[in-house]
């Protein structure tokens, strides 16, 4: 029992609301007929997993999570769906075959849903080691800016490449 109780109600309900937008933001990511929507959705369950992320102690984790995923990602997406032409509205045919992988894509969730449940309630879980000897978030800085260096900036040399290409693309799409 702690000192602060209210702390720690504050804490559960940190939790909750978390856990919360993480699985709402994936259920209308992955339901939403719309791009946009389904982008927001990404978003939001992105943004529950950084605060996730914090309660285990990870801020840099939390950090990244919202830099490169709803920073990055879903601006990639918007931006993409900006540059894209409007799409024909699909058939009959096309809706029906997408509710049937659909409602097999459920099934399947549900299956791998209850049997991490099942696994989570029978397994003796112990307490988790909180003291780390290396790895920490100064130590990879350390090493990404002196002995990876090159690796460093070749990747980001590649993302700009990939960007500009992406750029290419959408313009020469857009030229048909």
């Amino acid at each position: 029992m702690s000192a602060f109780p209210a702390v720690e109600h504050l804490v559960r309900v940190v939790f909750a609301l978390a856990v919360l937008a993480t699985v709402w933001g994936a259920v209308v990511a992955v339901s939403s007929r719309r791009v946009i929507r389904s982008v927001a959705g990404l978003a939001l369950c992105s943004i529950g997993l950084a605060g996730l992320y914090y309660l285990l102690h990870a801020p840099f984790l939390a950090l990244m999570e919202i830099l490169i995923y709803v920073g990055a990602v879903c601006v990639t997406i918007v931006f993409a769906v900006m540059l894209a032409e409007p799409d024909e509205t699909p058939g009959r045919e096309s809706r029906s075959a997408a509710r049937c992988w659909g409602g097999i894509a459920l099934a399947c969730g549900i299956a791998v849903f209850c049997g991490v449940c099942r696994l989570v309630l029978m397994h003796p879980w112990q307490k988790p080691q909180t003291d780390f000897p290396h790895g920490t978030v100064s130590e990879i800085g350390t090493a990404f800016l002196t002995t990876h260096a090159f690796a460093f900036e070749l990747i980001s040399v590649l993302l700009v490449v990939a960007i500009l290409g992406a750029l290419v693309v959408a313009r020469l799409g857009r030229g048909r």
